[in-house]
């Protein structure tokens, strides 16, 4: 299990074994932080304790300071496992909300006999597990799972019926019937005495508006909470690069970074052939490089070379994905040189989430006006805000799958469920709740999970600055409408960032890597979707309706309609169920 996972931790790995409880724990090591004096696992001194661990406490340096204050030994010299494994022993679950960072770990009591999950608050590291009988196993990705002799292998397809709405998998359910995730924010342990788990929450996304102050002192506030946020998660003991896009999160960030004196290389993507077209961004992104001083490479990609690496990359995911696949070859190159790589993943999420809301808030005003229903969950429940929201409907998916009875849960209700949540919670505003929402699904389940699973298939460690814990609960202060804005959707964040951008920047319109998929289709990829989406597989599977299914490939193929949003999508399915 251990050596399935040595891509993310190169440097170094250590085993534990409790044999009289027959317990084991083992991790590998990205020497990042405390290179010499990191090891793990840790067992405190009279044998009680064990822990293995992945990722970084970026304020460990202030809670090592309050723990030496109240007499608490440390041996090494900064490393943020043993601050971590000194506060587990002295405080419990308690200290679980106050660590800033991103990290999985697990914590075996030998006393109680139990064994401590837990997962940063947004889920930036990724955690599952596994229970059948008296087995109880974990691990970082799903393939180490694998390798136990007592793990099936067998598709949960109700998650996969959620996949071909969402493009990935959410919630706390995989796409492997009994591999589960520990959720967000939350923390499990696990008896050997009862052999029971147990799942409980210690953080949640929440906005309490402050409506005192103004639009200068949050533009204020954002840039100065940036920048601590950029300081506090640019520490490492090793040379750190960045990924720079051009868009308005990462060159924030660069632009702090450099600020701060902070010794830097940045990375863009672009594809061979479009340089003149409207949404390349290595212009943008080389500005923000010479505005600063940067040192800066740009990728050029071939766009048939990601067809080429398709296999590499569905192997490291472990789960169906239809979404971009461009990050893999950013990472990849960053990976030659660096360990460390700062992104500005979190800062749509935070800041208008892709104007996903809009629609859903004028329905909203046209049923309710600006009144607060007196019982928003059932009023939600009951209408139609979600049902054409993604990108395939409950009603086309039943049409897919041969088994009439998939899909008991649509997609739509999840979606409402966690949209109401959100309200129970105290949401006042369609763009609080949906923000909630989205970064309890999207940003953790789609965007985080590839963000991991492409950096560390590289041996890189990606680091999320916009979602540290002191930035976060100042964003998640400001109201609703001056957050984000229907025609300005990151208003607020440009005007608080502008001064680190170029000119140009200010005011360019949001960009993204466009690959040509629908031309890829009916070209490059048609001996793929001949192969995987033609009706000889599709019968022999037995899973979805092989008419359906021919019948989009036709009129796609043919040029009459555009179905890229399903045929990609079910391309990248039967890839992942093959291998």
């Amino acid at each position: 299990m251990n050596e399935t996972q040595f891509h993310r931790g190169p440097d170094d790995g250590g085993e534990f074994t409790d044999r009289e409880n027959m317990v084991s724990l083992a991790m590998r090591r990205l020497s990042i932080i405390d290179v010499q004096g990191g090891e793990q696992p840790i067992t405190s001194p009279d044998g009680r304790f064990t822990i293995v661990y992945n990722g970084e406490v970026f304020n460990a340096p202030e809670l090592r300071s309050e723990l030496k204050a109240k007499k608490v030994a440390f041996v090494s010299d900064h490393s943020d496992t043993e601050v971590l494994f000194n506060l587990l022993q002295h405080e419990g679950v308690g200290c679980l909300s106050r660590l800033n960072g991103m990290f999985a770990f697990a914590l075996w009591d030998r006393q109680k006999r139990e064994i401590l999950l837990a997962r940063d608050r947004f889920g930036i590291k990724p955690l599952h597990y596994f229970q059948r009988g008296k087995t109880f196993a974990f691990a970082s990705e799903i393939k180490s799972l694998l390798k136990l002799p007592s793990t099936p292998n067998a598709v949960d397809f109700e998650s996969i019926y959620h996949y071909f709405s969402l493009l990935y998998v959410p919630g706390e359910n995989t796409a492997y019937c009994d591999v589960k995730k520990v959720p967000p924010g939350s923390y499990l342990k696990f008896s050997l005495d009862d052999r029971v788990v147990t799942v409980e929450r210690y953080w949640e996304m929440s906005f309490a508006a402050d409506h005192g102050r103004s639009r200068t002192h949050w533009c204020e506030a954002i840039r100065a909470e940036l920048g601590n946020a950029v300081k506090r998660w640019a520490w490492s003991d090793v040379p750190v690069a960045m990924s720079l896009s051009g868009g308005l999160d990462s060159s924030a960030i660069a632009g702090l970074l450099a600020q701060q004196g902070v010794g830097l290389k940045s990375f863009s993507l672009g594809f061979s052939g479009n340089v003149d077209e409207p949404w390349n961004e290595l212009p943008l992104a080389k500005k923000v490089a010479e505005k600063w001083g940067i040192e800066h490479e740009e990728i050029v990609l071939n766009p048939t070379a990601l067809l080429d690496e398709l296999p590499q990359m569905i192997a490291a995911l472990d789960e169906p994905y239809g979404g971009g696949l461009p990050s893999w070859f950013v990472f990849k190159g960053m990976a030659a040189e660096y360990k460390v790589a700062i992104t500005g993943s979190g800062g749509d999420e935070l800041f208008g989430n892709y104007g996903k809301w809009r629609g859903i808030e004028a329905q909203w005003m046209g049923r309710f006006g600006r009144r607060k229903p007196s019982n928003v969950s059932e009023e939600i429940f009951r209408s139609k805000m979600f049902d054409e929201f993604y990108y395939a409907t409950d009603k086309f998916k039943h049409k897919l799958f041969t088994d009439p009875n998939l899909g008991q849960d649509a997609t739509s209700e999840l979606l409402r469920r966690r949209f109401d949540q959100a309200t129970a919670r105290g949401a006042k505003t369609v763009r609080d709740a949906h923000a909630v929402m989205d970064i309890g699904t999207q940003l953790s389940d789609e965007f985080l999970f590839m963000t991991d699973r492409f950096s560390m298939a590289h041996s890189l460690e990606a680091r999320t600055p916009f979602l540290d814990n002191g930035f976060v609960d100042l964003v998640s202060q400001i109201p609703a409408e001056m957050r984000t804005s229907g025609s300005d959707l990151k208003g607020l964040l440009r005007d608080s960032v502008a001064p680190l951008l170029p000119g140009e920047l200010v005011h360019a319109p949001k960009k993204g890597f466009v690959i040509p998929l629908a031309h890829w289709l009916r070209t490059d990829l048609t001996d793929l979707v001949g192969e995987y989406l033609g009706e000889a597989k599709l019968k022999s599977q037995g899973i979805f309706d092989h008419k359906f299914v021919a019948r989009h490939v036709r009129e796609h193929r043919d040029g009459k309609l555009d179905h890229t949003h399903f045929l990609w999508p079910m391309l990248m399915f039967q890839l992942w169920y093959a291998q």
